[in-house]
């Protein structure tokens, strides 16, 4: 058993070494014995702190690139109710299987993050946002990347999270809600160990020039990096930027 796990020690692939419910005391002397004349695995070199996510699979966002070597993101918004019309029409009608086959398609076009909208007055979004994800959790093929947990409604996003694997992002927090709210949600997010994006709004409503923006964003950076002690690598801001034309 010792002379087995050697490769392992020669080379340098292990930390911690021990036996089973069927070593005896003299397996473990051999491997204790065998392992003295080698060090463990190096870890490794801290380097600057990444936004780094994980489905089955992990994903440090700061890798990813397009085709022409720029750094980019590619997050999939079709299991968004808010822009496909397919798939709200697939969430009322309680098919989440088809629905399923959406996310796997995105995935397999390339998606990084998959995006799950189940915003809609007409829908119980608690019930259909845990639902959705603890099916999702068990397709490998979708599951393999993070995912990011979309809604207007903070209590919606938590009852995903509450089912969600790895470390996903959660889409959104802001400050209109108040100060001691927003820390509130943000120290839940964080003992979840989520990545999060903030919204540019403030008790005041959306920010609209470019001081307000900045103002507003650093206001919400001060407080989760200084007070909450949320990661600055883990956050995303949305300064509410207008596109200049869809579709």
């Amino acid at each position: 058993m010792a002379q087995a796990n050697k490769v392992f020690f020669e080379n340098g692939w292990l930390n911690m070494v021990g036996g089973c419910c069927g070593s005896t005391p003299p397996h473990i002397k051999a491997i204790r014995e065998m392992s003295e004349s080698y060090k463990p695995r190096k870890l490794p070199d801290v380097g600057r702190p990444k936004m780094w996510l994980s489905g089955l699979e992990d994903l440090k966002v700061e890798d990813v690139h397009n085709h022409l070597g720029l750094p980019f993101l590619n997050v999939g918004e079709r299991c968004n109710i808010s822009g496909s019309l397919r798939f709200k029409k697939l969430m009322m009608s309680g098919d989440y299987g088809t629905a399923m086959d959406i996310a796997k398609k995105q995935v397999e076009d390339g998606a990084h993050v998959i995006d799950i909208n189940v915003d809609d007055g007409m829908l119980d979004g608690l019930a259909a946002m845990q639902k959705f994800v603890k099916i999702a959790v068990t397709e490998p093929e979708v599951s393999k990347v993070p995912f990011m947990l979309d809604a207007s409604k903070f209590e919606i996003v938590l009852a995903g999270l509450k089912w969600c694997q790895g470390k996903c992002i959660v889409n959104s927090i802001s400050l209109k809600v108040g100060e001691e709210l927003f820390k509130e949600q943000a120290t839940l997010l964080k003992k979840h160990g989520c990545a999060v994006v903030v919204m540019a709004f403030d008790e005041e409503g959306q920010a609209a020039t470019e001081e307000e923006k900045v103002r507003i964003c650093k206001r919400s950076y001060d407080i989760l990096v200084n007070e909450v002690k949320f990661p600055p690598e883990d956050i995303i801001f949305d300064p509410n930027v207008l596109t200049i034309g869809t579709g």
